[in-house]
């Protein structure tokens, strides 16, 4: 065991060197020059042309790649081109609303799927089975920014529920916080409930058709030992693999959710870097969003061995 995860770790490197390569391409030869924005409409070609220098975006793209993975190499993302900031201090600064967020919408997700998918294979053919996957379909077919503005308008600008938009920390308002996470909570776990209920479904339902099944329910078992004992257990694996992979879901949702509600999270300053093309900030997050990808691969392998002996490395 010890030595699959050392292994997998190592690979994660020269995986992330691929990331951090393809990223900084991508944003170099994209079209656009950041030294224009910053310089602003009327700026002459001087102008442009010294806060280039500044930059060192006039330096070879070779010499600039270097330059950037040394500085990574020692932890260090950038400074802001705006801001002027490092930006490790603005991904810190709003690195809090983006956990909670990710957090409460996974336990959500979670809580509500997988009884769904259970049920749904217990009861596979009938009208409630029909009627879970109507709603997985329908979860997975409206758009995350629409659902978000339907629920505003139902539940803050109607009924007066909830709040439309802000964010509260947990640590200094608690109540402050439940209030007004609700709703983004409920819009980005929508699509998510949807993956992890089908997959769970089907999982269990394969399971179900198993002789083991059959035999324990033939020994006088209680249907809920069955299905939590048996069928759960054996069908665990695909339903992990869901929940880790449709962290890129949450990933993509996050900043379609905390522009919609307003949330002061790393969604939002992904969308403000990529209008005003700040480099090292896009940079810092899509390498950071990478690695925490990679980190939830790496600890769903893991936990293969831990779900199923049957698995070994």
């Amino acid at each position: 065991m010890l030595v699959f995860i050392a292994k997998r770790v190592f690979a994660t490197i020269p995986v992330m060197g691929v990331v951090a390569l393809f990223v900084f391409l991508m944003l170099r030869l994209s079209p656009g020059d950041p030294a224009t924005v910053i310089a602003g409409d009327y700026a002459s070609p001087a102008d442009i042309e010294r806060i280039r220098e500044q930059l060192g975006l006039n330096e070879p793209i070779f010499f600039q790649f270097t330059t950037w993975i040394w500085s990574l190499a020692q932890g260090d993302l950038g400074i802001s081109i705006f801001s002027n900031l490092p930006v490790t201090q603005l991904i810190g600064q709003r690195l809090e609303p983006t956990l909670m967020l990710a957090a409460t919408t996974l336990v959500f997700a979670v809580v509500v799927a997988v009884p769904l998918g259970i049920i749904a294979a217990w009861k596979a053919g009938t009208w409630v089975d029909r009627g879970i996957m109507l709603l997985s379909v329908a979860g997975f077919s409206i758009p995350v920014f629409v659902l978000g503005y339907l629920l505003i308008y139902q539940f803050s600008l109607n009924l007066k529920w909830l709040p439309v938009q802000g964010y509260k920390s947990p640590f200094e308002q608690p109540l402050a916080f439940l209030h007004h996470i609700v709703l983004p909570t409920v819009t980005l776990s929508v699509i998510y409930i949807a993956l992890i209920a089908r997959i769970t479904r089907a999982s269990v339902l394969e399971v179900l058709e198993e002789d083991y099944i059959r035999t324990a329910r033939a020994k006088g078992q209680t249907e809920r030992r069955v299905l939590l004992g048996h069928a759960l257990k054996n069908a665990a694996v695909p339903i992990v693999t869901v929940i880790g992979l449709g962290i890129a879901l949450l990933i993509g949702g996050v900043v379609i959710t905390e522009s919609v509600y307003n949330i002061p999270g790393l969604g939002r300053l992904v969308v403000d870097a990529i209008l005003k093309r700040d480099y090292p900030i896009i940079q810092g997050l899509i390498l950071m969003f990478s690695f925490v990808y990679i980190l939830i691969n790496l600890t769903i392998d893991i936990a293969y061995t831990l779900l199923d002996p049957r698995i070994r490395y």
